[in-house]
């Protein structure tokens, strides 16, 4: 489907190991993955426990509330999958810096090879 970015879409999760996350629902004062994707859509995401943390591009299965950790990023396992263990964590959707085109500042920077689209 469509890689999807919304605003402040947070839920919690007590999933363990390395694959994909079974979501608990939305925490307080944000909205689910359910009302933010469709079934198949992708997402960037964070998981986070207070110490362990995970950057990636996940993809969404709706029956179930599964996300699927399709690409890791970065992490604290040294850019690896992070095996989680037992607890809460918080699974939301980010943009995360290494997926971000940037200008370098300089008065002669130039992008090539990019295309930009505008839609409505």
């Amino acid at each position: 489907m469509a890689l999807v970015l919304k605003d402040r879409v947070k839920e919690t999760s007590t999933t363990t190991g390395t694959g994909s996350f079974t979501l608990d629902g939305a925490a307080d004062g944000f909205q689910s993955f359910t009302s933010a994707l469709a079934d198949g859509d992708t997402t960037y995401y964070v998981i986070e426990d207070g110490t362990n943390w995970e950057t990636g591009l996940g993809t969404w299965t709706e029956s179930g509330a599964v996300l699927a950790r399709t690409t890791v990023y970065e992490s604290s396992n040294s850019g690896s999958a992070v095996d989680w263990g037992a607890g809460t964590k918080d699974v939301f959707i980010t943009l995360p810096a290494s997926r971000v085109l940037t200008e370098s500042g300089a008065s002669n920077s130039r992008l090539t090879g990019y295309a930009l689209v505008f839609g409505g």
